[in-house]
């Protein structure tokens, strides 16, 4: 099997390496893992994106697990999922989900994780959880500081600004692409590896040409013949000088 000889027969173990830590990580059986998630039963599910569905499992020895499972084999999904988990192998991380190990039997292919019992950032923004999550102003504003101050660090600053601008925008444009709330226009594990190492030189244009990337102040127009930058000031005009709320609009938002 091509992934199994990849992950799992590579370069011989040196003796100075026998000390090292060993992976945390094992290969799973398709048996197991059908225990762990009751079949694959549709109550276990999690979600579901462009590579599958995720399913909530319980191993043997109580811990939970979160279980990828690819949603159509092909050569191309073979490759993806031989650098996800090769990738996720080497990734340690306080705010990544630890790779658990991976199954691979027959034509199933499947990427175990830690559960995460808070669920995601998404389903507190988007989902069922959202209406418990209220942000007021001030951390609205922290958030959006922070967010400023990761893009400005995303260069080490021992580099004293030498680097190519050009490769750290394309790292920035792959990062927005692959956070798209829409899962189908995410790119591949494969695809964002040749965006990185500019392969993808006609798909990077795309990117950036992307009016979602570009600068508001530079956006076009809107349906309604109003420029985009305008659109903002008006907004912000509205938000500090709110119109007065009647008694009749409050009922509706309540009954709504």
């Amino acid at each position: 099997m091509a992934f199994c000889s990849m992950i799992c027969c590579g370069k011989g173990v040196d003796r100075k390496e026998k000390g090292k830590k060993q992976p945390t990580w094992r290969i799973f059986s398709l048996k197991e893992l059908h225990s762990a998630t009751n079949n694959f039963n549709y109550d276990n599910k999690l979600g579901e994106g462009g590579f599958g569905s995720v399913y909530w499992g319980q191993l043997w020895d109580g811990s939970q697990i979160a279980v990828k499972r690819l949603k159509v084999w092909s050569n191309k999904a073979e490759v993806e999922f031989s650098v996800e988990v090769e990738i996720l192998a080497r990734v340690r991380h306080k705010n990544l989900l630890s790779l658990r190990g991976y199954c691979a039997e027959g034509q199933e292919r499947l990427i175990v994780y830690d559960y995460m019992p808070n669920l995601s950032l998404l389903s507190h923004l988007h989902g069922q959880h959202s209406a418990e999550c209220l942000l007021d102003w001030t951390r609205r504003m922290n958030i959006a500081i922070g967010s400023a101050e990761g893009i400005a660090e995303l260069a080490d600053p021992r580099l004293n600004g030498k680097y190519v601008e050009a490769e750290l925008k394309r790292v920035v444009l792959v990062a927005l692409v692959c956070a798209d709330n829409r899962p189908e226009k995410r790119p591949t594990m494969l695809e964002v590896l040749e965006l990185l190492k500019g392969e993808s030189k006609d798909k990077l244009a795309e990117l950036e040409n992307n009016e979602v990337f570009k600068n508001p102040q530079s956006a076009v127009t809107n349906n309604d013949g109003i420029s985009t930058a305008e659109e903002s000031s008006e907004i912000i005009k509205e938000e500090k000088d709110p119109k007065p709320v009647t008694e009749t609009e409050l009922e509706k938002a309540q009954d709504g």
